[in-house]
């Protein structure tokens, strides 16, 4: 992989949330909106990989969440329902009748619990490496989850390396030591403020969408990496199972950073399946012609 700027012909928006919060949004591309939520403690940066490509046909509204990157921070607790509440302040201001909703991991917690708050806000829905949180989630060994805090590091970049070893596929981040290296840098020279990211984790701990799953009426399509060590598989069948008429997509091999390990691929699907690609609630699914052969597919049922 070539090494990836920012685009420079973004514009930075800012957008206050219903309590008054500075929200930092990214606007990339034209076309139809496109929200891009990130995960714990990683800001815009998290899609670097994408978005030149994505901002092709999309107008791609890239969410600094609260307390990350460029929005302001708050006093914790935070919890998924008081992030969902921010992204829909940046729909409301920036997309006021709908947009393609993707986020990933944490960032696909909040996007659940947006969609069930505000379906009038979410037209498709996608979640990527994402799980329904409660009784339904299916944890990952502890050792893992004590790297993806960051094990005993004792600076933001040490930390980062750490979690990297369980948040990529470990044979793919050795053959892409640039794009570790890459994320890396940008945690030492974007440290999280003390407090946000324990904050966050704790709305992650907290989180519990299984109940209501059944709410969430978008079209929606599950991306799921089968090697994804940081959320267990079980988690993407358990909103396929719940979200009904969701289609679950494993991409092969791939870690928890799969729309990282698989750039082309994941680009791939979310253009077939937003641009027209596939048809929903239990209807027969085109095929994804154009993703890699290490890409399968399963139509959800419900």
């Amino acid at each position: 992989m070539e090494s990836m700027d920012w685009p420079l012909t973004g514009e930075l928006r800012r957008i206050q949330s219903g309590d008054g919060t500075e929200l930092a949004v990214w606007v990339v591309g034209h076309g139809p909106p496109l929200l891009l939520i990130p995960g714990l403690g990683t800001d815009h940066h998290a899609f670097v990989w994408n978005v030149a490509q994505l901002a092709e046909q999309f107008e791609c509204l890239v969410l600094d969440q609260r307390g990350i990157g460029l929005s302001e921070a708050t006093p914790g607790p935070y919890t998924m329902e008081l992030l969902a509440d921010d992204a829909a302040s940046v729909l409301r201001h920036l997309a006021p009748h709908g947009a393609f909703v993707f986020g990933v991991s944490m960032g696909g917690m909040v996007a659940q619990n947006l969609a069930i708050r505000y379906p009038r806000l979410v037209s498709t829905l996608v979640l990527g490496c994402t799980g329904p949180g409660g009784r339904l989630a299916v944890r990952p060994d502890p050792e893992v989850t004590r790297r993806l805090l960051g094990g005993d590091a004792q600076d933001p970049a040490s930390a980062y390396r750490v979690a990297c070893s369980v948040l990529y596929e470990p044979r793919w981040a050795a053959e892409h030591p640039e794009v570790i290296e890459d994320a890396v840098q940008w945690r030492a020279d974007h440290p999280v403020r003390p407090g946000v990211f324990q904050a966050h984790w704790q709305a992650i701990r907290h989180h519990d969408a299984g109940a209501r799953l059944g709410q969430i009426s978008s079209p929606t399509l599950i991306l799921h990496g089968t090697a994804d060590a940081v959320m267990p598989a079980g988690n993407a069948e358990a909103l396929r199972a719940g979200i009904g008429g969701s289609q679950l997509v494993w991409l092969e091999g791939r870690g928890h950073m799969f729309f990282q390990e698989e750039v082309g691929g994941t680009v791939g699907l979310l253009r077939q399946r937003l641009l027209g690609g596939a048809v929903v609630n239990g209807a027969h699914a085109a095929p994804f012609s154009s993703v890699p052969d290490t890409i399968a597919t399963r139509k959800g049922e419900g």
